[in-house]
């Protein structure tokens, strides 16, 4: 905040520059101009400008994954917008229990964009956009895209608005992921796979025509 006493000096100025001055007639457009002049340099003094805050990076980052994957290219297929949790020392088993719908990341529920019609298993998707839901396993996952949108976690999961789902093996990676990471490639046809992994963890759901 400006010093009152620097404020004061600046409003005894104008009192004494506007009302115990006399004004001459000639010199009524000058002194109107360093007035407002004067005026609009207080009123910038005074004023409480309070910076905007920013919330720091969040501990489940966010992070797009598309297909083609190239950023030149801006005709995709598929586009994936997720959070990135890390193991941080606790196991994959804690963070995404076997047998419970799990929300595909962390925050919000992953959500899917189609950007034409896609089949997952036997069930055509239409174009358009979704939230993915899991169910883990020790030898499979259950992947589920639902049309419900804008849900946190999987609390307000609904199985009557699941639009497909299909379930797939799990395999195990050489690589430990300390996040989790979603990928796509190119398959058969003009499918796309979607590639999962956390830990040694690794699930792959083709998406076809």
């Amino acid at each position: 905040m400006i010093n009152v006493t620097f404020t004061k000096f600046y409003h005894n100025l104008l009192f004494k520059e506007v009302i115990l001055t006399p004004l001459k007639p000639y010199k009524m457009k000058k002194t109107t101009f360093i007035t407002t002049l004067a005026l609009a340099f207080v009123m910038l003094l005074t004023v409480d400008m309070q910076a905007q805050k920013f919330g720091g990076l969040d501990k489940s980052p966010m992070d797009a994954a598309a297909y083609p994957s190239d950023y030149r290219n801006a005709n995709k297929d598929i586009k994936i917008i997720y959070s990135r949790p890390q193991l941080k020392g606790r196991t994959l088993e804690k963070l995404a229990p076997n047998g419970k719908v799990w929300r595909t990341g962390a925050n919000e529920a992953a959500q899917l964009t189609l950007y034409k019609d896609m089949k997952l298993g036997n069930t055509t998707v239409k174009a358009g956009t979704y939230t993915v839901a899991s169910i883990p396993g020790d030898s499979e996952w259950t992947v589920i895209v639902s049309s419900d949108l804008n849900t946190w976690g999987s609390y307000f999961y609904n199985e009557a608005n699941d639009v497909a789902r299909i379930t797939v093996p799990v395999s195990k990676g050489d690589e430990s992921l300390e996040a989790f990471s979603i990928a796509f490639e190119g398959g058969a046809g003009n499918g796309v796979v979607m590639h999962m992994g956390w830990d040694t963890v690794r699930v792959s759901v083709p998406f076809t025509e």
